[in-house]
């Protein structure tokens, strides 16, 4: 194999990879292919062992078993659900009559009831289809420009890539190997404002084109008006609630607001049914069909991500108790039925295998691709562009938008977060922040002309052809391809603003963090007395360490690193100090025990023919005291070496003498009792 293609092996496995997605090969397939081939090609080059692949059924296996990917099927099911038990067109239906007296009110219907849709749903061609079918046909009954409409639906639908519990932002956090709950708490910021600039869009295009978005005439307004009795309800609900709030806070109940929000809700639900139940006309019928059809959906939007951000349930956990809600509210509508149920199921079943089997695809890609070292080619490639943060940022948001244009969310997170991440993490960027970033990247190629999914969604359900409409019986003409995408234009303006915002205004997202931590206190207030500092200022690195002993005094200059270090051992008093001298080396050292007195020095008597002089260095005969009181030295000879280590502890008291032997004989040591390590004998 030539030494270029060996060299380059990586890059070039990433351009078989783009020619297998280019020629239509499914993306799953596509990845485990080009990964096993590969990895063949690897290891004949001889750039990796074979035994590498043996990783491969345990990276599968933990696919499988992931705790974070099995919150997709959850959602999923959650939004099938909800999607056929109607309660889509109860929202349209109602928020339609309620903003429909001013301008652009069916607009701002369906951005809201788009936004709570993501917020129950979390997948995008529910929610287009949904209100495709439902708004569509009213917005052109009563004379909406077909690019303002198609625009708003289809800007609407895609909020549910980014406002929680998005199925995109759960592979983001999987694949940036960060928290789920997190990325929902640093997404909600992001959500809310994107969310408020398609409203802000609508009432300025409403007030410069007034036959863009009309009211609703008074014939389509069929709940009539009522808007104060709504806000009584509120208000005594609200009323019901910081009551609530001031007992429960008053005796220490936690959590004491979520509770409090609870019951101002039950407590307006309640009025609302017994009004409609009792026929007494407590509240109009815009009121109570408000109240009524608001609060479920409402109340399971805090039953998933109330728990999730109060840390009650983990995402999976919230998924779980956001189906089982589902199906409460499907059956309290009277709309569960076994045809629905299964219908929801089998496309729950469809999608996670559809997620699972491109996971394993890439986990296949990315062990050859990793085997080849081509996660350091990227590394190197992203961080050495120019601008850092910033020119890097520039250049990963520009290939996700056009990649996005061919690949699914899905796809682009499996195959190109893994590679991107790391080079962002490595250049100091929130990972957090940084998936919150391309998934509204991601939500902008979903609206882009002419490659843009919503788009697609929309048009399936967009009249081609010339209709008569049912209720008024006039003609309507259809909606083009063209003006689904000249309507799309201005909120991918919209979507291109928020990724400016967000790059500019990082804290709407690092929100997630919290308040910061606390700082230290400074060390000369915090530091315990006696280690080593000054008794004020700063700490004095000139002199060395006592280790918890009393503090040498100041000796006004350098330390003398003539003396051996004390150990917490007592310092001489300064009186007392003797010129440096070199130290006598042929002590052992005594390691805090107080000093032996010098012995004096043996007066000068010839020593004895037979006797050798005694060694000027230090007397290795001898086992080392350990911090003990010095024994005296015995009488020179050979060293005895029947006697054990004392291990600091007190000497035991020699035997006699035996009468035939100089050297004098120590008893045996009593083996009954624990070594001392140098505390006092027992």
């Amino acid at each position: 194999m030539p030494e270029f293609m060996i060299a380059n092996l990586a890059p070039i496995m990433f351009g078989a990879l783009i020619v297998f997605l280019l020629i239509g090969f499914p993306v799953a397939f596509s990845l485990a292919f080009t990964g096993l081939l590969f990895g063949v090609v690897g290891i004949e080059a001889g750039l990796f062992a074979p035994n590498l692949f043996q990783a491969l059924p345990d990276r599968i296996f933990g696919v499988m078993s992931s705790d974070t990917m099995l919150a997709i099927p959850f959602f999923t099911f959650m939004g099938l659900i909800l999607e056929r038990s109607g309660m889509a067109e109860d929202l349209l239906d109602t928020v339609g009559q309620l903003f429909g007296p001013i301008r652009g009110g069916l607009a701002y219907a369906v951005i809201f009831v788009g936004a709570l849709l993501a917020a129950t749903t979390g997948v995008v061609p529910a929610s287009v289809i949904a209100m495709g079918l439902i708004s569509l046909p009213i917005m052109l009954r009563y004379g909406y420009d077909r690019r303002m409409a198609s625009g708003v639906i289809a800007a609407s639908g895609t909020l549910a890539q980014i406002i929680p519990p998005s199925l995109v932002l759960i592979v983001m956090a999987d694949q940036l190997g960060r928290s789920v709950g997190d990325m929902y708490s640093g997404a909600l910021v992001p959500s809310i404002i994107l969310t408020l600039l398609y409203v802000g869009y609508v009432f300025i295009r409403s007030m410069l084109s007034p036959d863009f978005a009309p009211a609703l005439p008074k014939e389509a307004r069929t709940l009539g008006s009522g808007v104060t009795s709504l806000l009584v309800t509120l208000l005594i609900g609200a009323a019901a609630g910081y009551g609530a709030l001031r007992w429960m806070e008053a005796g220490g109940v936690g959590n004491a607001g979520i509770w409090a929000i609870s019951l101002g809700a039950l407590v307006a639900y309640v009025i609302a049914l017994a009004s409609r139940a009792s026929k007494l006309k407590l509240l109009s019928r815009l009121a109570e069909q408000v109240i009524i059809v608001l609060i479920p959906p409402l109340a399971l939007i805090f039953l998933v991500l109330g728990t999730i951000f109060l840390g009650i349930a983990t995402p999976t956990e919230g998924g779980a108790m956001g189906a089982v809600g589902a199906l409460l509210l499907a059956a309290a509508k009277g709309r569960l039925g076994f045809t629905r149920t299964w219908q929801a199921v089998e496309q729950t079943a469809k999608l996670s295998s559809f997620v699972m089997f491109i996971l394993i695809g890439s986990r296949v890609f990315s062990l050859s691709f990793y085997g080849l070292n081509g996660h350091i080619w990227v590394e190197n490639l992203l961080t050495s562009l120019p601008g850092g943060q910033v020119g890097f940022l520039i250049v990963v948001n520009v290939i996700v938008f056009f990649l996005a244009f061919f690949l699914d969310y899905f796809e682009v997170a499996f195959i190109l977060i893994p590679l991107i991440g790391p080079a962002a993490d490595k250049l100091g960027i929130d990972l957090i922040w940084f998936g919150v970033l391309l998934g509204i990247n991601l939500q902008t190629s979903f609206m882009h002309p002419p490659f843009g999914f919503s788009l697609f969604y929309l048009r399936s359900v967009a009249p081609k052809e010339a209709y008569r409409d049912k209720i008024t019986g006039r003609m309507t003409a259809p909606v083009t391809t063209g003006q689904i995408y000249r309507g799309a234009l201005p909120f991918v303006g919209i979507q291109i603003l928020m990724i400016a915002l967000t790059i500019a205004f990082p804290g709407m997202v690092l929100r997630y963090k919290g308040q910061p931590a606390p700082q230290p206190a400074p060390a000369s207030q915090s530091a315990p007395a006696g280690y080593g500092q000054p008794t004020s200022g700063g700490v004095d690195l000139s002199a060395p360490p006592s280790f918890g002993g009393p503090a040498a005094p100041a000796s006004g200059g350098a330390p003398d690193l003539s003396q051996p270090p004390s150990f917490g051992a007592p310092a001489s008093p300064p009186g007392d100090a003797a010129p440096a001298a070199t130290p006598d080396l042929s002590q052992p050292p005594s390691f805090g025990a107080p000093a032996t007195p010098a012995q004096p020095a043996p007066a000068t008597q010839p020593a004895p023919a037979a006797k050798t002089a005694a060694p000027a260095g230090t007397d290795l005969s001898q086992p080392p005291s350990f911090g003990a009181p010095t024994i005296p030295a015995p009488q020179p000879g050979a060293p005895d070496l029947s006697q054990p280590p004392s291990f600091g502890g007190p000497t035991p008291p020699p035997a006699p003498a035996a009468k035939t032997a100089p050297a004098p004989e120590t008893a045996t040591p009593d083996l009954s009792q624990p070594p001392s390590f140098g505390g006092p004998a027992q």
